[in-house]
């Protein structure tokens, strides 16, 4: 009982770890400054919503300014009050985070559905986080899948792993390991570390597909490459205890997969962390 408890707390561990890995990542995402600073400066002042949306992510990253929370929040609440989706999901994730902002879940909840009901995957994913565990809205695992499953069909990483997970331990979906094998393999060959580590323990437990050691390598050290603090040290020490395990035939099989793998994924490539032994 003890020892299942400690999987499903690391599981849990995982996959908010992801999710946090996907709020930091979501406000930088797509947008890039292409015009002087104070050109953009002049059209967000007369109102121009795309501009505003800029000037918000200029802030936000401290393009050529001090980096200033505050006044991303304002620029992208101006954008997101003329409707504009990817400032909706930007100052929904600053309102999740409280980062130039109050913490306010509800309000990050309101601002992911807007974006999230034009279609925008980053946003259909973080509605789907606050619906399956009930920040912001009355907790509705079938809305959350819901939302994961809209995301994950336009082929968002994020959401790909958030249904994995759903489907691997059952919460809001039938419990299906093929069906979380799946969907934590199309995140994992997007670089997804949490979808790595899960499959690696699906292959390492025979979960959804038959017990292979050496695949199981395979994924904890591919997830090690891209992890880092307490995740990285869980999946080198995971990685590692496989290894022990693994004749000298298969050790080279298993280096040889990582290395087929990164030369098949080259956007998602690292050159990381091989074993001691």
């Amino acid at each position: 009982m003890l020892r299942y408890a400690f999987t499903l707390m690391t599981r849990r561990s995982t996959y908010l770890l992801a999710v946090a890995v996907l709020v930091a990542s979501t406000s930088v995402v797509g947008v890039a400054q292409q015009e002087p600073i104070e050109e953009i400066r002049a059209k967000a002042e007369q109102g121009d919503a795309d501009a505003q949306y800029s000037l918000g992510v200029i802030y936000r990253q401290g393009q050529g300014v001090a980096p200033d929370d505050v006044e991303a929040a304002r620029w992208f609440r101006l954008a997101a009050d003329q409707g504009l989706g990817e400032a909706q999901n930007n100052l929904g994730i600053l309102y999740m985070t409280g980062y130039g902002v109050r913490r306010d879940f509800a309000e990050a909840a309101r601002l992911f559905q807007l974006a999230a009901e034009k279609g925008y995957p980053d946003a259909q994913t973080s509605l789907g986080y606050m619906y399956f565990t009930g920040l912001g809205v009355l907790k509705d695992e079938a809305e959350a899948i819901h939302w994961y499953q809209l995301a994950a069909d336009q082929g968002f990483a994020q959401a790909q792993f958030s249904l994995g997970y759903a489907y691997d331990i059952g919460q809001g979906v039938p419990q299906d390991h093929a069906q979380a094998f799946g969907w934590y393999r199309l995140a994992a060959n997007q670089g997804s570390a949490g979808a790595q580590y899960s499959l690696g323990v699906m292959c390492d437990k025979g979960k959804g597909v038959p017990q292979d050691d050496v695949q199981a390598y395979m994924w904890f050290n591919l997830a090690a490459s891209r992890s880092n603090g307490e995740a990285r040290e869980r999946a080198v020490k995971t990685r590692d205890r496989i290894y022990e395990r693994l004749t000298f035939d298969q050790r080279a099989e298993g280096q040889r997969r990582v290395q087929e793998w990164n030369e098949a994924h080259p956007r998602w490539a690292i050159d990381g962390p091989r074993s001691e032994q």
